[in-house]
């Protein structure tokens, strides 16, 4: 895949995850960064998946970074990091994989050939299981940046004088 096309794919994935954003109600000032966290976090996936490295661990660290770069973008918009990792995330859901897996269990229904209903049974459970290690894989790979973050994230949080209870 020349250059241009990497980028091409990588201007998509974000205009992807703005329009989620945009969707998802999210506050203006957040898209410019939401489409970059995306953009980054969907090629470091392509850059992998062409290196030939399986798509859930590609998946995985693709999520990671956007995981990462949302609880920095976070820090420097006070926000939090939820608003920018899910919108980034959602263009990375494997739908080919699912929509695969609910098309060969329709297929299945109908099949009469034990030879052909055992073909489509094999590749839509390996349809099915692909999307769900992806999905799997998103989603850890999402929260565990937010997780090794928020106790750091916590102990700089400082109380709001209002806001003290006095105790008697």
């Amino acid at each position: 895949m020349s250059l241009l096309m990497f980028l091409e794919n990588g201007i998509w994935l974000g205009l992807a995850a703005m329009g989620f954003a945009v969707l998802f109600n999210v506050p203006r000032r957040a898209l410019g960064i939401i489409f970059l966290i995306a953009a980054l976090g969907g090629l470091a996936k392509l850059a992998m998946v062409q290196q030939g490295i399986v798509g859930a661990l590609a998946a995985f660290v693709g999520a990671s970074l956007i995981g990462l770069l949302s609880v920095l973008a976070a820090h420097k918009r006070k926000a939090p990091p939820m608003i920018f990792a899910i919108p980034a995330v959602i263009p990375m859901i494997p739908g080919f994989f699912a929509y695969q897996a609910m098309v060969g269990m329709m297929e299945l229904m109908i099949q009469k050939d034990p030879l052909l209903y055992s073909k489509i049974f094999f590749e839509t459970v390996n349809n099915g299981l692909s999307a769900l290690f992806v999905m799997l894989a998103l989603s850890t790979g999402v929260a565990i940046p937010m997780l090794l973050s928020r106790k750091q994230t916590v102990k700089r949080l400082q109380p709001d004088d209002d806001l003290e209870v006095e105790m008697e």
